[in-house]
């Protein structure tokens, strides 16, 4: 392994583990009011920007590594009305509001998907960044980039729980 395969590494680590912690700081004593909270009737709540961001990353490290996901030892716990291998992408305002406001669950979740990223993200060489992994696209998706979209995915939607998180704050939630 080169210098630079290891800085790669150091900075995926590093960016993904924000996203871990981030989670970590929304669910550590938030009640279920809090992460079930919506800023109107249909919008998402904390609780599911957060199953969404894991099942998101579950399903698309899966997806380059051809392993197997982690959503199925934890489907059952979370006990959702919809399809066994949702991951949220289109859901109905009913979908979003069946997502338990559990914070161990969520954070569990969440916290297993982001450790089998990080596994693979250690095992990354200069060529499985390259690797073409989806050619519906101009110019074709790499591994590499098919990280960062899912890291940018996942963070944008975290930052979105934050907000709803703020905004539980102030109306005294």
């Amino acid at each position: 392994m080169t210098d630079t395969d290891t800085a790669l590494h150091d900075v995926l680590v590093d960016a993904f583990t924000r996203a871990d912690d981030a989670v970590a700081s929304l669910t550590d004593g938030a009640s279920a009011a809090v992460l079930t909270h919506r800023v109107d009737a249909d919008a998402n709540t904390i609780a599911w920007l957060i199953w969404h961001s894991a099942r998101v990353l579950d399903d698309h490290v899966t997806g380059l590594t051809g392993g197997e996901q982690q959503w199925p030892q934890w489907r059952d716990r979370f006990d959702l009305p919809f399809d066994d291998w949702a991951t949220g992408y289109g859901q109905s305002s009913d979908e979003v509001a069946a997502v338990p406001g559990d914070g161990d669950l969520l954070a569990g979740y969440f916290h297993a998907v982001h450790q089998a990223a990080l596994d693979y993200i250690r095992t990354l060489t200069p060529d499985e960044v390259e690797r073409i992994v989806d050619e519906n696209w101009d110019p074709p998706v790499t591994a590499g980039v098919r990280l960062v979209s899912v890291l940018n995915d996942i963070t944008l939607h975290i930052g979105q729980a934050q907000f709803v998180a703020g905004i539980a704050e102030r109306a005294g939630i």
